[in-house]
């Protein structure tokens, strides 16, 4: 095992020999299950944030309108209306693992499938043999240069899911991202666009508090003609309607009805772990949120800044894991520190990578002068701090893990369930 692993350090990401392999692993997963994406309609969706919400929200829109759908996520597999979680954490599973889940919705009967996919799982042809007929790229913005080197790369291997209609099926597009010229030059029988005024959806007079989001959406129909109505999803986030529109899109490209899509969005229930609100009775607001780019900080922040009143805290809690994009550390304590009161830098996920030292790398992008910054190795240290600095009408956010049961060390995974321990410090438990 080493030896190959030795091996395969010396070869390329790119290489035609690393690619080969992947590839072969790839068709042999299909084969064995007999191709079961051909009896499914998959819905592909990829981009740099809101992937697994938008992932959540199709296959609520589908399931509430009558149509049997399972879904692959980042966060968690789906049949029907049961969720399970996806316990590696991984967007980009092994081929095996995505057939044979495949296969299962084919036996539950299931008629559609949603897939979230990576860049990587992209180039890697780890979602070869699935067969999208409906593909989505959220949005662009930068993350994985480690392995992608520039945007421009990094926005054509997202690009490859549309090249998986094989110009055939619907694309979704968000217009008011960097991305859209790209794609839009990318064939397919059918382009539905989303988030600019020009777009064949998008939103006006938007509300939102710390418990829902709405807006007037407005819907371009086949005849051209515009329909206008209010979507009302009970998530916190006005980045969640980037999201709905997004699953709307895709929906409706279905024959789903957008009467239907906001329908099912008004009982959609927020993912675990993405804007997740924690109410022990304290007299603060407390989010858990699975931020991880400089992008989502931006939004996250900004978000969390609107739902907190005049005068009153924005408390971050914050960390970077470990041997993934290095130089993304200090730009994002830059954003922290723009966009917070109170800063708490904490010890994030490792992946063999010294955890302390991360901590200093992130540290070394806070600006001071702008924030009120505290650095914790440990990472529940860090989260007891930020809660007891809270004051009545305060917002504290945990950022970076999320939903996730596990967190991994050095010495290996160790049970970790960021909303546990936030309720468990609220109510005075260890550590408290």
């Amino acid at each position: 095992m080493r030896m190959l692993k030795k091996f395969k350090s010396k070869i390329g990401y790119r290489s035609p020999i690393r690619l080969g392999w992947h590839y072969s692993k790839a068709f042999i997963a299909a084969a064995k299950n007999g191709f079961p994406a051909r009896r499914l309609t998959v819905i592909g969706v990829t981009g740099t944030d809101g992937k697994t919400t938008t992932v959540g929200m199709i296959a609520h829109i589908l399931n509430k309108s009558g149509i049997k759908t399972g879904a692959a996520s980042t966060a968690f597999f789906q049949i029907g209306d049961v969720k399970k979680e996806n316990e590696t954490h991984l967007t980009s599973i092994a081929p095996t693992t995505l057939q044979n889940f495949l296969k299962k919705l084919v036996r539950e009967k299931c008629t559609h499938a949603i897939i979230e996919v990576s860049s990587h799982g992209l180039v890697q042809g780890r979602v070869h043999h699935t067969y999208p007929k409906v593909a989505t790229v959220t949005n662009t913005s930068p993350e994985h240069l480690d392995y992608h080197k520039t945007m421009k790369q990094y926005r054509k291997d997202k690009g490859k899911i549309f090249e998986m209609l094989k110009g055939k099926g619907a694309k979704v597009l968000n217009k008011s991202d960097a991305s859209f010229e790209i794609y839009n030059q990318i064939k397919s029988e059918k382009t539905v666009t989303f988030g600019a005024e020009e777009s064949d959806i998008y939103v006006t007079d938007v509300t939102a508090s710390t418990t829902e989001v709405s807006a007037t959406i407005h819907y371009k129909n086949s005849q051209l003609s515009i329909v206008n109505s209010q979507l009302s999803i009970p998530v916190p986030g006005i980045f969640n309607l980037d999201n709905a529109m997004c699953a709307i899109g895709c929906a409706t490209s279905l024959g789903v009805s957008l009467e239907q899509c906001l329908k099912a969005l008004e009982s959609f229930s927020a993912l675990p772990g993405r804007m997740e609100k924690i109410n022990e009775g304290q007299d603060f607001n407390v989010f858990v949120d699975f931020t991880m780019t400089e992008k989502a900080y931006e939004r996250t922040l900004e978000t969390v800044r609107e739902m907190t009143a005049d005068g009153k805290k924005v408390i971050t809690v914050f960390g970077c894991c470990g041997n993934r994009m290095k130089e993304k550390r200090p730009k994002i304590a830059q954003i922290v520190s723009e966009l917070s009161d109170i800063a708490f830098v904490a010890g994030d996920e490792t992946y063999g990578e010294d955890p302390d030292a991360v901590v200093d790398e992130v540290w070394s992008g806070i600006d001071q002068s702008a924030v009120e910054a505290y650095k914790y190795y440990d990472r529940r240290e860090a989260i007891a701090a930020a809660l007891k600095k809270a004051s009545e009408g305060d917002t504290v956010i945990c950022c970076g893990m999320g939903p996730f049961s596990t967190f991994n060390t050095l010495k290996g995974p160790i049970p970790w369930d960021e909303r546990r321990v936030v309720r468990e410090l609220l109510k005075g438990g260890p550590g408290a």
